[in-house]
């Protein structure tokens, strides 16, 4: 089953969207900050601790702690109100429930061979 990405409303497409750039983000973030053995900040030649200042370990904890939150604050909302509109495909069961059949697939008669 394909989830009809035509059928969201256009804001959660956009919130979907923000909330992939957030999580992009947030793990830019988390490698530049400098841990116990330096991070992966020194692979990129060190210089973001004395570009962005002394305080930035400060500027990225504060940085991180934005991002996260945002990026439960969309999880959240995500959840809530991402839902798809009415489709055929997704208003019918996948499973018969008990005592049903599944219907049969009536074979269509080829184009080709009635001509």
């Amino acid at each position: 089953m394909v989830l009809p990405v035509a059928a969201v409303p256009l804001i959660m497409r956009i919130v979907g969207v923000i909330w992939i750039l957030v999580a992009l983000g947030l793990i830019l973030i988390i490698l530049l900050q400098k841990g116990k053995g330096g991070g992966l900040g020194a692979a990129f030649g060190g210089g973001a601790g004395s570009l962005l200042g002394t305080k930035t370990t400060d500027f990225f904890t504060k940085v991180t702690i934005v991002l996260v939150l945002l990026f439960l604050l969309l999880a959240v909302i995500m959840v809530k109100w991402y839902k798809p509109g009415s489709s055929e495909d997704l208003s019918q069961p996948l499973m018969p429930t008990a005592g049903q059949q599944m219907p049969l697939a009536t074979p269509q008669p080829d184009q080709a061979t009635q001509e």
